[in-house]
């Protein structure tokens, strides 16, 4: 995936407003944020950054 580093600087979690992060395995941007959980689609490039098309992630190792 090739999301602008700059890009990455300035949009945030539409839920929480937590930082995200590229997950290139899975083309999505993730909120880092433990308690949000929220994934988001990139599509053609583009992320997608509405809560109704995130999906939930599992929790992370603790």
């Amino acid at each position: 995936m090739d999301i602008d580093a700059a890009l990455l600087e300035v949009i945030a979690c539409p839920r929480c407003r937590s930082p995200l992060q590229v997950d290139d395995s899975a083309a999505e941007l993730v909120c880092t944020s433990s308690s949000c959980r929220l994934a988001y689609p990139v599509r053609d490039g583009i992320p997608v950054l509405l809560v109704d098309e995130a999906r939930t992630r599992a929790p992370g190792p603790a």
